[in-house]
């Protein structure tokens, strides 16, 4: 029996107290963002975000889904939604259901207007570094939303693995998770990696600078290489800078001084993919 069938076949818990143990858990994975460091486990809240999970078979320890989104024994739900069955068969893709009133959402939501489902996952694994595939290293990248973004063009560009270098906004943390728009499950993720554990990737790591070896649509790129992106203020560290077998800089005939990272990051990944098409 799959795991859909086996929570559609459990009624599904009602939670509607602020003080629930599972509410300030909740809290917890929502508004602190490196919670689920300590908690072991990852809340994705909004139905693009689970249904990015389900989509890549990820487990679904809970579904939190707001009862005016429920589909009771009837097939009606408050309010006589028409999402309603859509969110339904999606909590139903969970081990355990629960069912909280909708105005209780507002007490551990990360969002301004409540998304009425989320799930809760297991915090993966440690993962070891995959030696030589395409990948990007980010270093000490400290706003979520470039994170997130960045790690959106890696997935929606064919590579194949992030890694953070410690200092670097945690990855799974609700606004990386949020800006990334599901990437995060078609990546191999490795984060709190020390800059000299670099070498495991056995590829040549390749870092923009604005006095670099190469302009960007000149540069001999290493195919396939480790993109490395620095801090938003003070760029690569320049002992992970001496460990690059090339820099490149990207023409700004515009004048501007530099280019946001993630859109930087979004420029040297589509160059790698122009040159292996």
């Amino acid at each position: 029996m799959s795991h859909a069938d086996r929570a559609g076949a459990r009624s599904p818990q009602s939670v509607t107290s602020r003080d629930n143990p599972l509410i300030q858990r909740l809290r917890k994975l929502s508004q602190d963002a490196g919670a689920y460091r300590k908690l072991g486990e990852i809340w994705l809240e909004g139905d693009h975000l689970c249904d990015a999970a389900v989509r890549r078979q990820t487990p679904v320890d809970l579904a939190v889904v707001a009862d005016s989104a429920w589909l009771g024994e009837h097939g009606t739900a408050a309010g006589g939604d028409p999402q309603a069955s859509r969110l339904t068969a999606l909590a139903k893709r969970a081990q355990r259901v629960v069912v909280v009133p909708e105005a209780l959402w507002r007490q551990f939501t990360g969002l301004e207007s409540p998304a009425r489902i989320g799930f809760v996952i297991a915090r993966p694994d440690s993962v070891p570094l995959r030696a030589g595939v395409p990948t990007v290293v980010l270093d000490r990248v400290q706003d979520a939303g470039n994170v997130g973004s960045i790690l959106r063009s890696a997935s929606a560009l064919g590579v194949q693995q992030v890694v953070a270098i410690k200092g670097t906004a945690a990855l799974w943390s609700p606004k990386v998770l949020r800006a990334g728009m599901g990437a995060h499950f078609a990546l191999h993720l490795v984060e709190q990696v020390e800059a000299d554990a670099l070498g495991a990737l056995q590829l040549p790591l390749v870092a923009t600078s604005s006095h670099a070896d190469h302009t960007l649509p000149q540069a001999p790129l290493p195919v396939p290489c480790a993109w490395v992106m620095g801090h938003e203020g003070q760029g690569v560290a320049p002992a992970l800078m001496q460990q690059c077998a090339m820099t490149v800089s990207i023409p700004q005939p515009g004048g501007e001084e530099s280019l946001n990272v993630a859109a930087a990051a979004a420029i040297c990944l589509y160059e790698s993919l122009r040159r292996t098409a």
